[in-house]
């Protein structure tokens, strides 16, 4: 019986090894990662009919890690953000988090990715998706 539960437990403990990712996570790849999930949540708030109408007037959020230009667009849209006048929209948990998390990766990448990133483009108008 004790060999039996053993084998089991070497059985489930493989495809969980085995699938496991065996690179510990970069800061590249975490502001790879945030990158893509706040254009995704910056363009979900302009779709979502609680926050579309305080939200039609800001500008697409387009984040390329690879861009130069990209420092300068997060700082513009985390001030717009944050100077959102509207109650309904401004103090609403989803766009507090966009901005939040915005920031965030700012940080990140400005001070603690610093000599990880590498801008290969200086390309503004393709952030303006």
């Amino acid at each position: 019986m004790v060999l039996f539960s053993h084998l089991l437990l070497v059985f489930s403990l493989v495809p969980l090894v085995l699938s496991y990712p065996f690179y510990p996570p970069t800061c590249y790849t975490k502001v790879l990662k945030m990158a893509r999930e706040i254009t995704q949540w910056a363009a979900d708030l302009k779709r979502d009919p609680e926050t579309s109408h305080c939200m039609a007037h800001m500008p697409d959020l387009y984040i390329d890690v690879h861009n130069a230009c990209v420092m300068y667009k997060m700082r513009t849209y985390i001030s717009l953000v944050e100077g959102l006048r509207e109650r309904r929209c401004a103090y609403t948990r989803d766009v507090r988090k966009v901005g939040v998390t915005l920031r965030q990766l700012f940080i990140i990448m400005s001070e603690k990715c610093h000599g990880d990133l590498v801008f290969t483009i200086y390309n503004c108008a393709a952030l303006e998706r």
